[in-house]
């Protein structure tokens, strides 16, 4: 983890997906977005290219979806 300013909390990553922090953390517990571990607190944070990725992922399955 070399520059945290790549990270969101999950307050901001579950804002920024739209979704509630509970929903994002089962997906992180479940696999379907990596979560890494602050090294100083242990806090949850979420990548930003993860979470752009993960959107791209969901309306991509939506749109075929229909």
């Amino acid at each position: 983890m070399k520059n945290l300013s790549e990270y969101v909390k999950t307050a901001e990553a579950a804002q920024i997906l739209g979704v509630a922090q509970n929903t994002l953390r089962k997906w992180a517990e479940q696999g379907d977005i990596p979560v890494h571990r602050n090294p100083a607190n242990g806090y949850r944070l979420f990548k930003r290219e993860d979470l752009m990725r993960f959107l791209k992922k969901i309306d991509q399955s939506s749109k075929s979806g229909s």
